[in-house]
């Protein structure tokens, strides 16, 4: 019986950080079945010039609500993308209480009719999505379940509801704890807290994944607060998204990749994640003390969404100020105090590019884009042109990595941290997620000003066995899983 694809004389990227290799690939009912001597196929394609690795994994989206909004997710699939991991930050679907707004700018709205993970999977699972998506639990989801924005530690009660909510969602498949201590209510929160939380998830094999409490002047605190957490709770530790923000902190990453170095040196289990862009970009109103602005930070501000003043979209917030006649607080001000000012998105230019390449060189440094998909604005470009980035700019052009590393990176790595069983590699009786490229034509195209566009030289990427994109055009099988957590 023929095999449903093979793939002939590409150059194999296996996902291991081996050598490329000359190959045929073939895939049946959605596993690979050959590596090597290709087997006949419904149908064959001839990758000749280009290579085949395994799906690219973002460790680190905010793709909760696309899934159910934009289940093509073609803004993912284009890169290469093939699996997800959503929830993170402390931000994440589930729990949840049906028609209900557990937060302002909450990540699924009033909508949502389920309670639990079981209940989010099933929804996206309705809707074909086009590709796979593994979820955190959030740590600030579920406080405010139980404790709304109280500025205070919780009592025994609502701890012990709290690490309920935990529970059943390990037990229904959750990869982790997630937290983002910068942001509301998990700010409120203390070192302790966070740790009796996490520690839930260590019998289920999960990991605490955390936006730690500061990026800026008290990096290094924040990260001894992470690696503490991770040893009270006795659980693996992922830091998302690390950088020094802030010229004054430019260069600081080595300081804490060496702290982190030598926490796992001792014993400790700590991985991270980064994007491939000098700017950040988040919820803006989180970021202001109204009663004492930043003016630093205000000063490297582009507005992505703000639905108050659609005007503001993509322009530098000390332009707005400028035409507008006003103070950069006052522009502040009116970007986050209005109806709507809680949904205002930002773009923050705050990191140094040499630090970027600093962490990408790290061997436990994984990608993740961090894309928020208010699709509506001028989002920030890693939506569209991580994966794609990576490999144009850090690889081809800049050497930061070898191709082979970087597709590690972004492949094998993530599936073994996360706990995404039989993905990650091009190997018999692996999950057949596979992306077919020209490693020297793949590039991002989007940009700040123009970034809703596809990246370029992705011929083929192949979901569950699936063709999905081939050459420029979303095919729409909806071939896409809800992945839950799987130790191997």
């Amino acid at each position: 019986m023929p095999a449903d694809l093979t793939f002939r004389n590409v150059r194999v990227v296996d996902g291991s950080g081996g050598a490329a290799f000359e190959a045929d690939v073939s895939v049946s009912d959605g596993v690979i079945v050959a590596v090597g001597e290709g087997m006949a196929a419904s149908r064959e394609i001839d990758g000749r010039g280009l290579v085949l690795s395994p799906g690219f994994v973002d460790t680190h989206s905010h793709d909760d609500g696309a899934f159910l909004r934009y289940p093509g997710m073609e803004f993912k699939l284009a890169q290469g993308v093939t699996t997800e991991v959503s929830g993170n930050c402390g931000f994440s679907a589930a729990p949840n209480v049906p028609g209900v707004q557990i937060m302002p700018g909450d990540i699924v709205g009033p909508g949502a009719d389920w309670e639990d993970l079981d209940g989010y999977f099933a929804a996206c699972e309705k809707r074909g999505p086009a590709i796979n998506n593994a979820m955190l639990v959030g740590h600030n989801r579920v406080r405010a379940m139980v404790m709304g924005l109280e500025r205070r530690a919780p009592t025994g009660t609502e701890l012990a509801e709290m690490r309920a909510h935990v529970e059943r969602a390990m037990e229904q498949g959750a990869l982790g704890l997630s937290t983002g201590l910068i942001y509301e209510p998990g700010r409120y929160s203390t070192t302790e807290e966070v740790a009796a939380l996490a520690s839930v998830v260590a019998p289920f094999g999960g990991l605490y994944a955390t936006h730690m409490r500061n990026e800026a002047d008290r990096l290094l605190d924040a990260v001894r607060e992470a690696l503490d957490i991770g040893q009270s709770a006795g659980v693996p530790v992922h830091i998302s998204h690390h950088k020094a923000a802030g010229r004054r902190n430019w260069g600081r990453v080595r300081e804490s990749l060496a702290m982190i170095d030598e926490a796992n040196a001792r014993g400790a289990d700590v991985t991270l994640d980064v994007y491939p862009y000098t700017a950040g970009s988040g919820p803006m109103n989180q970021y202001f003390r109204l009663d004492a602005i930043d003016l630093e930070l205000a000063a490297s501000i582009r507005i992505a969404t703000c639905p108050d003043h659609r005007e503001f979209e993509g322009r530098m917030l000390t332009d707005i100020a400028e035409e507008q006649g006003w103070s950069l607080e006052e522009a502040v001000r009116a970007a986050i105090t209005g109806p709507r000012g809680k949904e205002t998105i930002c773009i923050q230019f705050v990191i140094d590019e040499a630090d970027v390449e600093t962490n990408l060189r790290h061997p436990r440094m994984m990608v993740g884009s961090d894309g928020i998909p208010a699709l509506n604005g001028t989002p920030h470009p890693r939506l569209f042109g991580t994966f794609p980035r990576v490999l144009a700019r850090y690889v081809r052009e800049r050497g930061v990595l070898t191709l082979e590393e970087a597709v590690r990176r972004m492949t094998s790595l993530p599936c073994e941290r996360f706990g995404l069983g039989n993905r990650g590699l091009v190997k018999e009786g692996y999950c057949a997620d596979l992306v077919l490229f020209d490693p020297d034509r793949i590039a991002d195209t989007a940009t700040y000003d123009n970034p809703k566009q596809e990246p370029v030289g992705i011929e083929m990427v192949v979901v569950n066995g699936r063709v999905a994109y081939e050459g420029g055009s979303h095919t729409g099988v909806g071939a896409g899983q809800m992945l839950r957590l799987r130790r191997m």
